[in-house]
């Protein structure tokens, strides 16, 4: 009596249940082949109904509008959409290091062309032949300061001392030159150009200034042009087959599910950023202190030892110093010739020349309204408004880089809170699987605290190699501008002292410490009076010395027997 309603029951069962299924194949994908044609995406091999989709490797297996030649397709898109969000999540802070780099090095070296057209003018109009004949050694200065600007190795301090004693050794010939100077005798007198001081304070100032100056500037720059290669380095991710068969779910498993306008949930969103991005957060704590670093040199090229306050007035630092030598050319000539013999006359009738008729014009600071009205003065002045434009990109790129700390470990929320991306509505979005809410936690950025990630598969113990060597690029390129900010030569910086700065370029400080040498008696001015007694005396004193040393070597070396 019951067999027969349970046999109709179960065959309506069957019917209803084929029904179903019929109803489930028959689902259109014709929404899938729009969005795809909207995409630019081809749809030749794209059904017209779901297909079976037990060959996806990602996606459901479920009915879908996708082959696996479809989705392999779609793996390979989501890569390149996603480098497309990185690049433009990036392409600000990419941007600001590139324009900032190029702006303050094009104003660097036009106001050093700018510094020496003004000295060779002026020097040209105010000594005349006199410093033509001697020009060189200022083409030479300028030659060095260039060289060491854009990143040659070069000693700042060597190229000022070696233009003072130059610039001593030219004008003391100029200021005596009723007597001959031998090579021997003009090294001589190079010797006594820190014990006679005669150019003033000027070459002591202006070594401290100038050195300062350059090292700040240089290291600017170069921080920037580091700053723009890492992060064009960096924003170009290396997609690891994790990552992309993430991308692959997130981005595109909804078109083969029948869903192409369902965008990701944003916590979904971040999981898989925070996976893919894992080893470019690990950047951010060596970025940040680039950055400070970066912003105390910003600092210095604010304050009194800017390079454009150094640089501007050198032809009148240099034109007093001349100047200072003049007004005690008597008193150094004296000491000069106490201290290296007398040289010989001329014999030509040259000594009753006095200075005034060598320097029959000096050299003087000009006042204002005195300034050059040449090319050179007009430039000068360009620069000064250029300048002026320039303090306000200090202050401008001052605020980029505190913008840009934080920048690579945010980078996956500043991607994810893209309205393109993904949908703010927590309930009508793709959780991975379906529409619907996403319940998994984000997990935090890095390397490391992926290994809970439920999205992409990262292996936590093999950190990118590429990306570690863009941090010591940043490490190095740090302590190259604490350095600088110390004004501490970073090139002449020995690696092994770098933390105590007693390296063989260890600070430059406005009170240089100077080592007095004197210099020999010279064998060709035997003939002339006895030096002073008190030179005798030194030059006895390490004799005296060495035989105390021996002396009591041999009486230790006896009692120890």
């Amino acid at each position: 009596m019951l067999k027969t309603p349970v046999v109709i029951f179960t065959s309506l069962s069957l019917l209803l249940s084929l029904s179903c299924a019929g109803d489930v194949k028959s689902r259109s994908c014709s929404d899938v082949r729009q969005a795809f044609t909207t995409k630019g995406f081809s749809i030749h091999n794209v059904p017209h109904q779901e297909i079976s989709g037990e060959q996806l490797r990602v996606c459901s297996q479920g009915y879908t509008c996708c082959t696996s030649g479809i989705e392999d397709r779609l793996g390979q898109q989501s890569k390149e959409d996603f480098g497309k969000l990185v690049d433009e999540n990036s392409h600000t802070i990419r941007t600001i290091f590139t324009s900032r780099h190029k702006k303050f090095d094009e104003f660097f070296l036009e106001l050093l062309d700018n510094s020496e057209k003004s000295l060779n003018d002026m020097f040209v109009r105010t000594y005349g032949k006199l410093y033509t004949h001697n020009s060189e050694m200022f083409e030479d200065l300028f030659s060095e300061l260039k060289r060491y600007y854009t990143g040659g190795n070069v000693n700042l301090e060597e190229v000022l001392n070696d233009f003072w004693s130059r610039l001593l050794e030219r004008m003391f010939q100029l200021l005596n030159s009723q007597y001959t100077f031998t090579d021997d005798y003009l090294e001589c007198i190079s010797k006594y150009t820190d014990q006679l001081k005669p150019f003033g304070d000027v070459p002591r100032k202006l070594k401290a200034q100038v050195t300062k100056a350059f090292i700040a500037a240089r290291s600017f720059v170069q921080g920037l042009m580091v700053g723009r290669e890492v992060a064009n380095r960096v924003a170009k991710v290396n997609i690891s087959p994790g990552c992309s068969k993430a991308l692959t779910k997130m981005l595109y498993c909804p078109y083969c599910g029948g869903l192409p306008g369902l965008k990701p949930c944003a916590n979904y969103c971040q999981n898989v950023m925070r996976g893919c991005l894992a080893n470019q957060a690990d950047l951010d704590p060596e970025w940040n202190l680039f950055i400070d670093a970066m912003l105390l040199v910003a600092d210095r090229l604010e304050g009194p030892f800017n390079i454009e306050s150094v640089m501007e007035p050198i032809d009148v630092k240099i034109s007093e110093a001349i100047m200072t030598m003049q007004d005690n050319s008597m008193q150094v000539s004296s000491k000069v010739f106490q201290g290296c013999g007398h040289p010989k006359p001329t014999g030509i009738g040259r000594s009753a020349r006095g200075i005034s008729d060598v320097f029959n014009n000096r050299f003087r600071p000009y006042s204002p309204e005195e300034r050059p009205t040449t090319a050179a003065g007009t430039s000068l002045d360009r620069l000064r408004i250029v300048w002026r434009t320039m303090q306000h990109s200090v202050i401008d790129i001052k605020e980029k880089l505190k913008e840009s700390k934080k920048f690579w470990s945010s980078l996956p929320d500043s991607i994810c809170a893209e309205d393109e991306v993904t949908d703010p509505d927590e309930e009508q979005c793709w959780n991975s699987h379906t529409k619907g809410r996403y319940f998994p936690e984000v997990v935090k950025d890095g390397l490391t605290n992926q290994l809970n990630n439920p999205e992409v598969e990262v292996d936590i113990t093999r950190p990118d190699t590429f990306i570690r060597q863009q941090i010591m690029t940043l490490r190095v390129m740090t302590n190259k501008l604490r350095n600088a900010y110390n004004g501490k030569d970073v090139y002449f910086q020995d690696s092994s002292d770098e933390e105590s700065g007693s390296g063989s370029g260890s600070g430059f400080t406005t009170e240089p410490e100077v080592v007095h040498t004197e210099p020999p008696m010279l064998e060709a001015d035997k003939s002339d009076p006895q030096p002073p007694t008190d030179m005798a005396a030194h030059q006895q004193k390490p004799l005296l010395q060495l035989l105390v040393a021996v002396t009591a070597l041999t009486w230790l070396l006896l009692w120890l027997r």
